[in-house]
C-alpha cells in the first residue's frame, strides 16, 4: 500500500502538475478513505461502487459544506483513475459517484477607497515598507493569486517591457502586464532587496522576508489583514480579496470578460462569470438607492 501511495504522490506532482497544497489536500482525503476502509474491513484498492458510496455518505453526515464534499469526491475520482491508469485495476468503481452542486458565494470585494486606505497605512520608512506597497500593487494591480506572488521569480519579470510570466495552477503559464504603480514600487523594493543577506535558495525569488528567505503565504495573509485592521475595514479579507477586487473593478469599468479570464488565468470562463453577478448586485443597489420610486 505504501508503494501505491508514493507512486500516486509522484503522479499528482509530476504528471498532473498539481501544487504542493493541492497534493496535500488530495492525500488528506485519501487518508480518510483508507481509515474508513480499514475500520470496515474493506480493501481500498478493490472497493466497490456501493462501498465507496457508503464512505461518501458517511463523509456527508459530518459536513454539509458542498465544497468539502466535492473535494472529497474529486479526490476519490482522482485516486481510482490513477489505479486504472497504472493498470492496478481494470475499471474505475467511482465513475458513477456524482459531484454535489457547489454553492456559489459572491466574493468579498473592496472599494477603491478601502484599498487606498490600506495603502495609506503602509509605513514607507520601515524596512519592509516598499516591499509591502509593491505586494499590494501586484495583488490588486495584476490580480495575482497569493501562491503566484510568493513564487514569482525575478527572471520571469520583464520590467522594461511591462509584463511578467506567471506560473499558475497546474503549472500553466500566462503573461500578465505590470501596472505602472506596481512597476514603480517594485523598483523601490529592488533597491531595498539589495541590502538583504539573501538566502542562496531564494536568490531568484522576487519577494523576500526580512531574513532574506522566501515569503510565505501566511505572511502575506498577515500583512493584508494588519493593513485592513489599521484602515478600519470591518470586512473579512485575504490576499484573494484584492484579486477579486481587481477583476470586479475591471468589469465595472468596461473590460471584456474574456480579457479578465485571461488575466486571472481561469481555464473555464464560467469561473470568471461570477464577477458579472457582483456587478449585477451593484446595479441593483444603485436602482434601490437612486430610483425615485424607491426613495418614498
Amino acid at each position: 500500500m505504501t508503494d501505491i501511495r508514493k507512486s500516486y504522490h509522484s503522479y499528482l506532482r509530476l504528471e498532473r502538475g498539481l501544487s504542493a497544497n493541492s497534493v496535500e489536500a488530495y492525500e488528506q482525503d485519501l487518508d480518510k478513505l483508507f481509515e474508513y476502509c480499514e475500520s470496515h474491513g474493506i480493501d481500498p484498492i478493490h472497493a466497490t461502487l456501493s462501498e465507496l458510496q457508503e464512505f461518501v455518505y458517511s463523509t456527508f453526515s459530518t459536513t454539509s459544506n458542498s465544497r468539502t464534499q466535492a473535494r472529497v469526491i474529486s479526490g476519490i475520482h482522482s485516486f481510482y483513475k490513477y489505479l486504472v491508469y497504472n493498470r492496478t485495476i481494470d475499471q474505475d468503481p467511482s465513475e458513477l459517484i456524482d459531484m454535489p452542486k457547489k454553492e456559489r458565494h459572491l466574493p468579498q470585494v473592496l472599494s477603491l477607497e478601502e484599498i487606498d486606505a490600506m495603502i495609506n497605512e503602509i509605513d514607507l520608512s520601515s524596512p519592509q515598507g516598499h516591499r509591502n506597497r509593491a505586494i499590494i500593487e501586484m495583488l490588486y494591480g495584476s490580480g495575482l493569486r497569493v501562491s503566484e506572488l510568493t513564487t514569482l521569480k525575478l527572471s520571469d519579470m520583464y520590467l522594461d517591457e511591462g509584463y511578467m510570466l506567471i506560473k499558475g495552477k497546474g503549472s500553466k503559464q500566462r503573461l500578465v502586464p505590470i501596472s505602472p504603480e506596481a512597476d514603480k514600487w517594485f523598483r523601490f523594493w529592488l533597491q531595498d532587496r539589495c541590502h538583504l543577506n539573501i538566502d542562496a535558495k531564494a536568490g531568484d525569488i522576487a519577494f523576500l522576508n526580512r531574513n532574506g528567505g522566501q515569503l510565505t503565504r501566511a505572511m502575506i495573509f498577515t500583512i493584508i489583514r494588519r493593513l485592513a485592521e489599521a484602515a478600519g475595514i470591518k470586512k473579512t479579507i485575504s490576499p484573494h480579496t484584492l484579486r477579486h477586487s481587481f477583476a470586479t473593478h475591471l468589469l465595472q469599468n468596461g473590460a471584456d470578460l474574456r480579457i479578465i479570464q485571461q488575466l486571472l488565468g481561469h481555464e473555464d470562463i464560467t469561473t470568471t462569470e461570477i464577477y458579472t453577478h457582483v456587478d449585477i448586485q451593484d446595479l441593483r443597489k444603485a436602482i434601490l438607492k437612486f430610483h425615485p420610486s424607491n426613495q418614498k
